[in-house]
């Protein structure tokens, strides 16, 4: 998602959002050890996300948004 569909979202959802990408950070990263991943690729761009995620995030509560 790009930061602008991101802005629309409430901070809850952000928040959920944060979780399932901290999920699949952590699968991936295990299954990068385990089996190998055939695109790399992935774990890089799921911490893109995440970064997007809590950067968004903090600028709605610096702008005293609610939930």
């Amino acid at each position: 998602m790009k930061a602008d569909e991101l802005r629309k979202l409430s901070i809850k959802d952000l928040r959920k959002k944060e979780e399932e990408l901290r999920r699949e950070l952590l699968r991936l990263r295990f299954k990068k050890k385990v089996e190998g991943l055939p695109n790399i690729m992935a774990i890089r761009n799921t911490r893109k996300a995440l970064a997007r995620v809590l950067t968004v995030i903090r600028e709605k509560e610096l702008r005293g948004e609610e939930t």
